[in-house]
């Protein structure tokens, strides 16, 4: 039982005897690792695509910035995490090449969204320009001789 949790390892020409029940793994990470994020989603466990994008050196919770796609039948949202201590979601490092969704399609989903939101733009100013157009009286009001323009 006790050589069991012993493990022999050799780092630069010198043996050491490590105990594994106390052995820590240190991973490093850095800006622009593929990773694997493990998050609950609606009470399941789904498994995102990601990047490392940035670190933030916090001096209570150092935080690991990761943007990833949460990807849906034939649509992908770009959504960022803030991962540190007390985050619940679990990552890895990996180099699998396998995305959920291809390129073109993530990039077709955005442009179709930033279209829709160009024209709900533009249907908001039609809607302004009217109601200052044809509203306008109702908020026309005399005080002393001064106008609501020059207010």
């Amino acid at each position: 039982m006790e050589n069991e949790n012993k493990k022999i390892v050799e780092i630069n020409g010198v043996k050491l005897e490590i105990d594994m029940r106390y052995a820590r793994k240190i991973e490093n990470f850095c800006i622009g690792d593929k990773i694997k994020l493990l998050k609950e989603k609606y009470s399941e466990m789904k498994i995102y695509p990601g990047v490392i994008v940035g670190f933030e050196n916090f001096k209570t919770k150092p935080t690991i910035v990761i943007a990833y796609l949460e990807t849906e039948y034939s649509s992908a949202d770009l959504k960022f995490l803030y991962f540190n201590a007390d985050s619940k979601e679990e990552i890895v490092i990996t180099d699998d090449e396998y995305l959920p969704i291809e390129k073109a399609s993530v990039i077709d989903d955005m442009d179709r969204k930033i279209v829709k939101a160009k024209a709900e733009v533009a249907d908001l100013e039609r809607s302004k320009a009217y109601f200052l157009e044809h509203f306008n009286k109702y908020f026309e009001f005399k005080t002393e001789g001064v106008e609501t323009d020059d207010i």
